[in-house]
């Protein structure tokens, strides 16, 4: 079963998420195909630019609680994404949760419709956003960051943008998408991936940095009591015992 649906148009390589009926949950497989895709995007000289999408009315929920992926796993996804040689633009007319944020924030540009929101959910399961920091840390306003984190609030598409989480949100997403996709069609290939590295600097000494630990930590605590009364509430549609 595939996971990840692939189209080309005038140098761009679209990638869309196609687990809707798990909205887009970050599995192991949905992970490592993502993965694949994209590094066979870099590699080809045909692509110019990557936009990552998806199917059905959730970008992707998070990690999935079946099957989540390896913490080393998502942290080469994200990594990927970021080293990219090709500039990659998500394109959201959905929801986001939790690690489909570190998606948003790995990417060079991210837009959105209006229709979409956000939230970091990790700390209502008993877990904190700890991988998806990577990217996030250096890309967003950190006291807005600080607020969304520790509560777990949702977020609309004005409030993403103005804490940098998006870069532009509009009614219709291809309108707010297409003077960005006709700036990358008319750029340089090799001008593009030097400015990439320079904008991306910052975001991989976060990664050389802080990686090993962050993925250590989402470790212990996805296999903490907390982690495991959270999930099970979760999965049964219940507050977690430690609602008050």
């Amino acid at each position: 079963m595939t996971l990840i649906g692939r189209t080309r148009a005038r140098g761009v390589e679209t990638l869309s998420l196609d687990a809707p009926e798990r909205r887009n949950a970050l599995s192991a497989a949905l992970v490592g195909e993502l993965a694949g895709a994209l590094d066979e995007a870099g590699e080809d000289p045909g692509v110019r630019a990557v936009v990552l999408t998806h199917t059905g009315n959730t970008f992707s929920a998070g990690a999935d609680l079946r099957d989540p992926p390896a913490p080393d796993a998502l942290v080469g996804l994200l990594r990927g994404i970021v080293e990219l040689p090709k500039p990659v633009v998500a394109r959201v007319t959905g929801h986001v949760r939790a690690g489909g944020l570190g998606l948003l924030a790995a990417c060079d540009v991210s837009v959105a419709s209006r229709a979409a929101t956000f939230a970091f959910t990790e700390v209502r399961i008993g877990v904190a956003p700890a991988v998806i920091s990577l990217p996030l840390l250096p890309r967003t306003d950190p006291r807005a960051l600080a607020r969304y984190y520790l509560t777990g609030e949702r977020l609309d598409t004005a409030e993403a943008a103005r804490i940098g989480l998006l870069t532009a949100a509009g009614d219709d997403v291809d309108d707010v998408l297409a003077p960005i996709l006709d700036g990358l069609r008319r750029s340089a290939p090799e001008a593009l991936a030097e400015t990439k590295r320079l904008l991306t600097a910052r975001v991989l000494e976060t990664f050389d940095r802080d990686a090993a630990a962050l993925t250590a930590l989402s470790a212990r605590l996805f296999a903490s009591a907390h982690a495991r009364e959270g999930m099970t509430a979760f999965l049964e549609r219940r507050d977690p015992e430690w609602v008050v």
